[in-house]
């Protein structure tokens, strides 16, 4: 793989602003082009070194790309490609960023583009948008999939997959359907339930807001989510309908199985209900020990690099702040840091990341 490609961009908010920083980091000598609807941020891009080029319309400089990221918003794909494929060299790879990938596979098949097209999905992100919130660190040890059409070679998807591998980020390769089969499961699913669950409590309040005003702790980790982005979720559901609404119907029976058991006062299946739940969230890779509650935590951006998570935990360490848990978080979607660090007192958590922050580090918190 060479390391003085041309990449095109065709939008460059969060996801492809960070690719594009990510690419400068490690490739300096890339020749980088932009078009995205807002000039502003491609002004400010340029002024950054990021990219080399900006455009105001998909025009023939996309001819010399290598590489061409399609990270406009999904809706907008079909006019897109119809543009590009104008001007695409049949040596260029073309790849997106959008969490629903059939979708984009049947416009890929309907431009007859699927000779080139990988697609992919950065499992990272946060509720912050636009490329002024773009990071070159975004990528980090984050998981990101990637679905290669079948016309695609395997060396290609090696190539592809190895220079996703050196931004920083994880690649792992799925087909189409079961990535979306797989994200609607454990990303759309529950951002549904999340902003279910919130309009029940806003429908099933009093006047005074009496269910508002104590909500905390476990209802108020389990709903983050629902703070989402609206448009972002309505295009998510419109696009994997099919998956989505299968897991609802399951979901919907579960919940009508434990119902049954809550009415009949089932001692026996109800905590077998909670326990088989407990045992199978434990086993998550990040999971805390216990059942749903408040977790004190904070998230550092750091570099993958060695050395860089034992320098958190000797300054931690030197100033007598316990960690209950520290690791790499893979899955970053609507989230911000690389590193998760979980302490046993909500007052650490002032404290780690004043100390932090001294030092050097971007914080988050929830």
């Amino acid at each position: 793989m060479k390391s003085d490609f041309t990449c095109g961009f065709i939008g460059l908010g969060l996801i492809g602003g960070s690719i594009a920083r990510a690419m400068r980091k490690h490739y300096p000598t890339c020749h980088l082009i932009a078009y995205d609807i807002n000039q502003d941020s491609l002004a400010v891009a340029v002024s950054d070194g990021v990219i080399n080029l900006s455009l105001s319309t998909i025009s023939t400089e996309f001819s010399d790309c290598d590489y061409i990221f399609l990270c406009a918003p999904v809706s907008e794909n079909d006019r897109n490609l119809t543009e590009l494929k104008k001007y695409i060299s049949p040596d260029c790879l073309l790849t997106d960023v959008g969490s629903v990938k059939t979708d984009i596979h049947n416009h890929i098949a309907k431009a007859e583009l699927e000779s080139q097209f990988i697609g992919g999905h950065p499992m990272a992100g946060s509720e912050r948008t636009g490329y002024i919130n773009s990071k070159s660190l975004l990528l980090e040890n984050a998981y990101y999939i990637l679905t290669p059409c079948e016309a695609i070679s395997p060396e290609t998807v090696d190539d592809f997959s190895s220079l996703i591998a050196s931004l920083g980020a994880i690649p792992m390769v799925l087909s189409c359907k079961q990535h979306d089969f797989v994200t609607a499961a454990v990303s759309h699913l529950p951002h549904v339930i999340a902003a279910s669950l919130v309009n029940l409590i806003k429908d099933s309040d009093s006047k005074e807001g009496i269910m508002k005003m104590i909500a905390a702790g476990g209802f108020k980790d389990i709903t983050r989510i629902a703070s989402s982005s609206p448009i972002m979720w309505q295009q998510i559901c419109l696009t994997n309908k099919d998956n989505i609404s299968e897991l609802l119907d399951s979901y919907i029976n579960s919940l009508q199985s434990v119902k049954k058991e809550i009415e009949a006062s089932a001692k026996e299946q109800l905590y077998h209900f909670f326990d088989d739940a407990r045992n199978y969230r434990d086993s998550f890779i990040d999971a805390s020990s216990g059942p749903i509650k408040k977790s004190y935590s904070i998230r550092i951006e750091i570099a993958d690099e060695p050395g860089a998570l034992a320098a958190i935990a000797t300054i931690l360490a030197l100033h007598q702040i316990s960690i209950k848990n520290i690791g790499i978080v893979h899955n970053r979607e609507q989230e911000d840091g690389v590193l998760r660090v979980e302490f046993y007192e909500e007052e650490s958590i002032a404290k780690a990341s004043e100390i932090l922050h001294s030092k050097g580090y971007t914080i988050y918190q929830k």
